[in-house]
């Protein structure tokens, strides 16, 4: 009793000795993205002084040599592209995971998620070779010119495919097992307990999971760049080609002087936010289900 006492104690200090530790790191962590942010007002502010956010909704394109900076038509192309791909990822990445988890055999699951680590650690670059060689041929086929909407959507979908089942199924292997048997005491069949208790109790590191994909498609460069085709233009057909913010950012810094200059990094602004914007709204489905 006297040691298990003892224990409880020591482990006690512990956390009290590194809880300082960790609150720095946080504080360090929010400090870099304060810091990044700040940047980025403070490179985008002869653009954002000269006309405010106003001109990048109102201008009707994107001329930023001619003074018209209008972002509008490669955000709808970002949001197209990003959440496209994770209306196609994210059924297939849990079904994925359901199945590493409660179908497959061991050997067969362990090689499952093997695969599904390697294509995670595959380098955007190398996604976006293999989209412009063999998924642009293929959706040219269907419809000229191949680069595209619909080939971003695709080569995205398949970079974010790993992570979704990956978080997926570590938060259905997290369920306690308590649950299970108690599903299971309840005679209910396998896919009544996966259905109606492992994914619902299993749905916050799921929804992680979708908000870390959801971030990715949208910042994605390279890939996107390979396939998409380039056009600043709203996208009103999948087949169409189409630019998103960061292969404006990518394709144009290298040369852009003046306020193109301070355009791209407001553009970069804008991605930030929405990004902050949608980690905000995660948060708060993900408190509200913890209510439910």
């Amino acid at each position: 009793m006297i040691s298990s006492r003892r224990n409880s104690l020591s482990q006690w200090n512990a956390d009290q000795r590194l809880a300082p530790l960790l609150a720095l790191l946080a504080a360090g962590a929010a400090l870099i993205l304060l810091l990044v942010v700040g940047f980025l007002i403070h490179e985008a502010w002869p653009v954002l002084n000269a006309g405010g956010w106003q001109r990048f909704f109102a201008d009707d394109n994107w001329y930023p040599l001619e003074g018209r900076f209008g972002l509008l038509s490669m955000v709808w192309a970002t949001f197209a592209a990003a959440f496209g791909a994770v209306l196609l990822a994210v059924p297939l990445g849990l079904a994925g995971a359901i199945f590493q988890c409660f179908y497959a055999p061991p050997a067969i699951a362990k090689l499952y998620r093997s695969v599904l680590a390697l294509l995670a650690g595959i380098p955007s670059v190398v996604y976006g070779l293999w989209g412009l060689t063999v998924l642009v041929p293929l959706v040219a086929h269907w419809q000229p010119l191949g680069t595209s909407l619909l080939s971003a959507i695709l080569i995205l979908a398949l970079m974010i495919l790993p992570t979704v089942t990956l978080t997926s199924a570590t938060a259905l292997g997290a369920v306690p097992k308590s649950l299970l048997n108690g599903a299971a005491a309840l005679g209910l069949t396998q896919k009544g307990t996966i259905l109606g208790v492992t994914v619902p109790a299993a749905r916050n590191g799921i929804l992680s999971g979708i908000l870390l994909a959801t971030v990715r498609a949208l910042g994605e460069t390279m890939a996107v760049l390979m396939v998409a085709g380039n056009v600043v233009q709203n996208p009103t057909s999948l087949f169409e080609p189409v630019r998103v913010l960061t292969a404006n950012i990518a394709l144009e810094m290298a040369y852009a002087t003046g306020t193109h200059r301070a355009g791209l990094f407001a553009s970069g602004l804008l991605l930030t936010s929405l990004v902050l914007l949608l980690a905000w709204l995660a948060a708060r489905v993900t408190d509200n289900l913890r209510h439910v």
